[in-house]
């Protein structure tokens, strides 16, 4: 909710401050449904051929990767977004695409290499999980950490998950689940949002209770605290471990976060809710409304930060050779590491383990299992 007035309020101080080398940034706003690709294919379709934007941002879903290819591929226009996969990243014009965050691929690598350190899964047998778009993670990042570090692997499960209707993937679970206990399976990493959510972390905890779960998508949090808030116990997500930057009490405590929130408070007169702090909504919904103040300052400030340096002939050529040479880049949703060069256009370096508790006042959060390292990828 208010996605929005949020945006809206890191546009007009960046062009209170003079905009993107002298030129002001005029918003255009849309929305769409995030089943499926229908909605988000008309938007962009809408964005590129009717308003004639330069970029796109903000939060733009399709696993399958239609929309995203629709907007930097098809109508070549400089996409900046979240939730993307190499993949995705990989089938589009080099340097057009650039991610304020950390791929699948390269957060799955981070938890397993990390895991490893720390001798957690030693003696463990693992299973990963996907559904089809997930499926090149499994096989590019996922197998190869886990076979590099000398642990034993179950049978892969790859779910068929189309739109909203998520019975027959349950159905395929069921069985993947019944092979794994033949296979002694003890631990499942979990690829992708698809099979993080929450209908499949249910299934797998009620069937495998002492199982150990690991995902690449930090996004588990907001299901994993309504669970908490509607008094779930024990919470199917309790002790799932990641890879990212800051838990949220140290992100609270930062720079960036001083930043953002400062920003928010001059243009809306409302005080950012932290990380620490649950919104409440109906139905036992939380509304992550710091989500979207830190996905709004992320990526407005990094597109003012490669703007400008491209100076005032702002085109798609500029764009990219600026985009290939710029080295350590703010990263002002996360924490302080951070690259953007020629092949790596997911900027996020900063990772360490963390595991969701649900004692964490108010509704569980994210605990550190492991210090902050800078992790740049190759």
């Amino acid at each position: 909710e208010n996605q929005q007035q949020v945006y809206q309020a890191y546009i007009d101080n960046i062009n209170a401050q003079g905009g993107v080398a002298g030129r002001k940034i005029v918003p255009v706003y849309d929305s769409y449904c995030p089943i499926g690709s229908a909605g988000p294919l008309a938007v962009c379709t809408k964005l590129t051929e009717d308003d004639k934007v330069f970029a796109v941002m903000g939060t733009v879903i399709d696993f399958s990767g239609d929309t995203q290819g629709c907007v930097a591929k098809q109508h070549q226009r400089v996409l900046m977004t979240f939730n993307l996969t190499q993949p995705i990243i990989g089938a589009n014009p080099p340097g057009l695409v650039v991610y304020p965050g950390a791929t699948n691929e390269r957060t799955a690598k981070a938890v397993i290499d990390l895991l490893g350190q720390q001798h957690t899964l030693k003696g463990k047998k693992v299973a990963a999980l996907g559904d089809s778009t997930a499926a090149s993670t499994i096989k590019t990042a996922v197998l190869p950490a886990l076979k590099k570090i000398g642990v034993a692997t179950g049978t892969t499960g790859i779910l068929s998950i189309s739109g909203s209707d998520t019975s027959a993937a349950l159905t395929q679970l069921d069985s993947f689940i019944e092979r794994w206990k033949s296979e002694h399976v003890d631990a499942i990493f979990l690829s992708g949002d698809s099979v993080s959510s929450k209908q499949f972390v249910s299934a797998i905890r009620k069937a495998m209770p002492k199982v150990f779960l690991m995902t690449d998508t930090g996004d588990v949090k907001s299901s994993a605290q309504d669970d908490t808030h509607a008094g779930i116990k024990p919470n199917p997500y309790e002790g799932i471990v990641t890879a990212q930057g800051p838990t949220p009490s140290e992100y609270d405590k930062s720079a960036n976060w001083a930043y953002c929130a400062a920003i928010y408070k001059k243009y809306t007169g409302k005080t950012a809710p932290n990380a620490e702090q649950t919104v409440k909504a109906p139905g036992g919904k939380t509304l992550d409304t710091n989500g979207s103040i830190n996905d709004a300052c992320q990526v407005l400030t990094m597109f003012h930060d490669i703007g400008t340096r491209v100076g005032k002939n702002l085109n798609n050529t500029n764009w990219i050779n600026t985009v290939d040479k710029f080295g350590a880049i703010t990263n002002r949703g996360g924490g302080p590491y951070a690259s953007l060069r020629a092949g790596k256009y997911d900027i996020d370096d900063s990772f360490h383990l963390q595991a969701f508790d649900s004692s964490i006042r108010p509704d569980g959060n994210w605990k550190a299992l492991s210090p902050l390292r800078n992790v740049p990828g190759n």
